[in-house]
């Protein structure tokens, strides 16, 4: 106790100062309305940079509860996935693909291929669950391809990652369309042809299907241009695109039929008569 007595003689000309500054900050923002507010935006800016910084800690320790949270969930849904696509019911939907109404039949990829030049699928649903040829094929992050040939339980397809298959795509911001192909060695990457040379194509704008095909409606994304080529006295470029799909994880998929489809088909087939 005499050694904090002490101290505080010691310095009492310091702490004096101290109460007196403190003193005076008090009354000129208690009674000066511009200090007023400069105060309380101050404060609130440093509060709440404050409260920012101890969620991001309180995150930070709550996420390993969040991921096994997760984890949970996720082993949950693909239990009921392969239970589901264990099943031999016919289980397809309608749903909406941007403005377009499909049949929908999930199914799973047992056999895939990217390393080839012609690259097939095989996946466990065929003609007794829905399943007919030049159905197209997608998933969750875009495209995967088109059906070519079908059994009672089992069906083959055309992969993206096929030399001999292209389909008709189209840059999302300005709507032109063109073929796109895979260039038939990087399992990534595809080839958007025959876009005027007067177009201006965006770094990392989006490509979608053009829904000129009866196999995929309009707007499924097929992946982003990372690359454009235009050589000299060509009227036309070619833009490189990344696929969104990524074909060496792809385990699940949707076989979809457009609810208008034959519609659109024999409408035509009268046009081709003519």
């Amino acid at each position: 106790m005499r050694n904090l007595l002490n101290f505080f003689i010691k310095y009492h000309v310091l702490f004096l100062f101290l109460v007196l500054e403190l003193l005076s900050l008090t009354f000129i923002i208690r009674y000066n309305n511009f200090h007023q507010v400069k105060f309380l935006n101050s404060s609130n800016q440093i509060s709440g940079k404050v409260y920012e910084k101890a969620q991001s800690v309180r995150e930070y320790f709550t996420l390993r509860k969040t991921n096994e949270k997760l984890a949970l969930e996720n082993a949950l849904l693909r239990q009921s996935l392969q239970s589901m696509l264990a099943s031999d019911i016919q289980r397809s939907v309608e749903l909406n693909v941007g403005e377009n109404r499909v049949k929908a039949i999930s199914a799973k990829v047992i056999n895939n291929s990217v390393n080839k030049q012609y690259n097939y699928l095989t996946l466990n649903r065929g003609s007794r669950h829905g399943v007919k040829p030049e159905m197209g094929i997608i998933c969750s992050d875009g495209i995967v391809g088109v059906i070519l040939n079908v059994t009672e339980n089992y069906s083959t397809a055309l992969s993206v990652l096929n030399g001999r298959w292209s389909v008709n795509a189209k840059l999302k911001s300005s709507n032109h369309f063109g073929p796109l192909r895979w260039e038939g060695k990087n399992p990534y990457l595809v080839i958007l042809e025959e876009i005027p040379y007067h177009v201006k194509i965006a770094d990392n704008e989006e490509v979608v299907t053009s829904g000129f095909s009866s196999m995929f409606p309009d707007g499924v994304s097929i992946g982003h241009v990372v690359k454009v080529e235009h050589r000299e006295g060509d009227s036309f470029q070619k833009a490189w695109v990344q696929l969104s799909t990524d074909f060496k994880s792809l385990m699940y998929v949707e076989i979809i039929e457009s609810v208008s489809k034959r519609e659109q088909l024999q409408l035509e087939k009268l046009n081709s008569d003519e």
